[in-house]
């Protein structure tokens, strides 16, 4: 079908030769050299909406075809265990507040020992230096000595070990209530998940998924990309990528407008080759597209990889596998430089006014 864009550059063959009886005279033209590929038609920013859980899809809010606005519900999905999960949690919370908030009797039972040993610590403290002091002066006996240090340094050790004890199970109700926070909000975040939302403004455009289904995290619900912007994906055969650079031009025919032709510019070239089909993905962007269009459109493409001026050119039929050309003084050999789907340029061997033959078949 696009062979037809042939035609393109068969017309410059009429400017270049002219046809006699027997054969066609050489004369120079511009050649076009063009990388030919197929096509395809896909919306900008098109994506498969999935879902983070799994459920049943309790409600579809929209229709292939609608618009829709970035953050739009698209599928309601219901599953009864994540609320249970978020209740649980939601208790777990309130539990360890209460524990780190003093509320209950950990802290607050620690904190009541911290008093009465820092009250017996204060004694001991006072009943042992008043026992020094009469022990310095050779008053008292070494027994109430030993006795009122033993008490103060035992009363010092205890009220070290509760402040202690206060510090790590305060840390620790801390860690709790910073963990029971954490997995409260986990399971909201997987309460709002079951509402798949758009992550584009743009079109709808499958519904893969009906209501009352089962699915899961692995399943596309939804297609959807840009209701405006298309791009067309060209498959460029490795042997030609390397002529392909961005803003080149790009001639489009489209089967399902047969007859028009469509120019465009090469936007983007994907580094990573297909190993199945030996070929690299090329995007390019319409200059002036027609309407309407539709996802997985098929055509074909020429890439416009260079332009030369004022060259000897011919119909690649006239030239034999060897290279040579059948003229009025025999078969010629010739060099030949870039060609394109019918012309090919001859570098060396004929001149311009050159009457050539096609070979014998």
């Amino acid at each position: 079908m696009v062979r037809a864009l042939v035609l393109f550059f068969s017309i410059i063959l009429l400017h270049s030769c002219q046809k006699g009886n027997d054969g066609i005279t050489v004369e120079k033209t511009d050649l076009v050299e063009s990388v030919y590929t197929s096509l395809t038609v896909q919306p900008d920013s098109l994506y498969d909406a999935y879902s983070v859980v799994s459920g049943i899809i309790d409600e579809v809010l929209v229709e292939e075809g609608d618009t829709v606005n970035i953050g739009q519900p698209l599928i309601q999905i219901i599953n009864n265990a994540p609320k249970l999960n978020t209740e649980n949690a939601r208790l777990s919370l309130k539990l360890a507040r209460e524990n780190y908030s003093g509320g209950a009797a950990i802290l607050a039972g620690i904190e009541d020992e911290i008093i009465a040993a820092t009250l017996r610590y204060k004694n001991d403290s006072i009943n042992f230096f008043r026992q020094k002091n009469l022990w310095d002066q050779n008053i008292g006996s070494r027994t109430e000595y030993d006795t009122k240090e033993l008490q103060y340094q035992l009363s010092s050790n205890n009220l070290r070990l509760l402040e202690s004890r206060y510090e790590r199970t305060k840390n620790e109700l801390q860690t709790t209530l910073q963990q029971a926070e954490n997995s409260y909000q986990s399971s909201l975040i997987n309460i709002r998940d079951f509402t798949v939302k758009s992550m584009i403004s743009g079109k709808v455009y499958a519904i893969q998924k009906e209501k009352g289904e089962l699915v899961t995290s692995l399943q596309s619900l939804a297609k959807l990309g840009s209701a405006s912007e298309f791009i067309l994906e060209l498959l460029v055969d490795e042997v030609d990528i390397v002529k392909v650079s961005i803003d080149q031009k790009v001639l489009i025919t489209l089967d399902a407008y047969k007859g028009q032709l469509f120019e465009g510019k090469i936007s983007r070239i994907l580094p990573n080759k297909d190993v199945r089909n030996q070929t690299f993905m090329v995007e390019a962007l319409f200059d002036n597209p027609p309407d309407p269009l539709y996802p997985g459109l098929s055509g074909e493409a020429n890439i416009i990889t260079s332009t030369r001026s004022d060259v000897l050119a011919i119909p690649k039929e006239y030239l034999t596998d060897g290279n040579q050309v059948n003229t009025d003084e025999g078969l010629v050999e010739v060099v030949t430089g870039v060609d394109n789907l019918d012309l090919v340029e001859i570098v060396s061997g004929i001149s311009e006014g050159t009457v050539i033959y096609k070979p014998d078949q």
